[in-house]
């Protein structure tokens, strides 16, 4: 066989391997989607990603008001070629994931959450402007049915967040927002719309912009234990609710896969 014939011939088979990736790909990409189970947010089409997680290091505000996270460095580039950080994290620091272990004695660890559920209609309801007059101010079943006369029922499955502008205060001490007695004042759910969203929706979850569930000056966690407890689990310190609209987005919510634990730092972002 010519030179020439032997090269045509290996170009054509080239071509045709690369067609055929190309659509294995994409068949092996329909068949993932289909094999998993379908939730509301699939259906809908979107055409942007927003980020909804801080950056988190060791500056970044903590419930305790200790960092939350340390960096040993065990490897180094000049050294060693590549670097590596061995790291100490508090799980519930950051943007992150409040499991149902982390308020029950035998609710699903972050690992045993149910990959269906971390991916979300997103709800957003806005308390904004009455948090900036009223630092303890809660999202109240008022608030959930204000929301629901303007944009339908809750979707099943979705992730209920509240949006009280206080994103914009990490970096601050405002965030903490600590009185001279040591108590935090922030906004969070009243216990009474998070048992209002367990007992007439289908939501598994609710999400807040604050580091707590519930209000900063709350001592008993009451949102806490009306909502873990029942297998439903919570996001808190998210970012950037002041970008996605109040319906029609659907949240993505990277939830690590730890044994055992109550919760941990997620990468979390909404598609819109």
């Amino acid at each position: 066989m010519c030179d020439i014939c032997v090269m045509t011939s290996v170009k054509e088979r080239m071509l045709s391997r690369r067609a055929f990736f190309r659509g294995g790909a994409a068949l092996g990409a329909g068949a993932v989607l289909g094999a998993g189970t379908t939730t509301p947010a699939m259906a809908a089409g979107h055409g942007g990603v927003i980020d909804m997680s801080h950056t988190t290091d060791e500056n970044f505000p903590t419930f305790f008001g200790v960092p939350g996270i340390s960096y040993d460095k065990a490897f180094d580039f000049a050294e060693s070629g590549f670097n590596l950080y061995n790291l100490t994290i508090n799980e519930h620091t950051g943007t992150h994931v409040d499991a149902p272990l982390h308020f029950s004695t035998d609710g699903q660890s972050v690992d045993e959450i149910p990959v269906e559920n971390l991916v979300c209609p997103l709800v957003k309801i806005d308390i904004a402007a009455r948090a900036a007059e009223d630092p303890d101010t809660m999202l109240t079943p008022d608030d959930l049915k204000a929301w629901i006369a303007a944009h339908g029922e809750i979707p099943a499955g979705a992730c209920v967040a509240m949006d009280s502008g206080w994103a914009g205060k990490v970096g601050g001490d405002g965030y903490r927002n600590v009185d001279g007695d040591g108590v935090l004042h922030f906004p969070g759910f009243h216990v009474e719309a998070a048992q209002m969203l367990v007992e007439e929706t289908g939501a598994v979850a609710i999400a807040s912009d604050t580091l707590s569930l519930d209000p900063g000056n709350s001592a008993s966690f009451d949102a806490h234990y009306a909502w873990l407890p029942t297998n439903r689990y919570g996001i808190e310190c998210l970012a950037s609710l002041s970008d996605v609209p109040a319906a029609g987005a659907t949240l993505i919510v990277g939830a690590p896969k730890t044994g055992r634990g109550t919760g941990g730092p997620a990468r979390i972002f909404a598609m819109v």
